[in-house]
């Protein structure tokens, strides 16, 4: 990404690739993701995206004005 940056590779020296880190993290977790959701996509549970996008789909929480009790 910075190539021919000598203060990006003083960084990497310094402290370690921790961009590089996150990005090989984050790709594991991804891959995780997609084995654990595999499965209730196959026995056909809608996806989570088409779930969240419906309206009054999940729960919900109001707003209360301070020194109101819930009811």
């Amino acid at each position: 990404m910075f190539h021919d940056s000598p203060i990006y590779d003083r960084l990497i020296a310094e402290r370690g690739d921790v961009p590089g880190q996150v990005r090989r993290e984050a790709e594991r977790v991804s891959r995780e993701l997609e084995i654990v959701l595999r499965p209730t996509q196959a026995l056909g549970y809608p996806e989570t995206a088409s779930r969240a996008s419906s309206p009054g789909a999940g729960w919900q929480r109001t707003a209360l004005m301070p020194g109101q009790l819930p009811s």
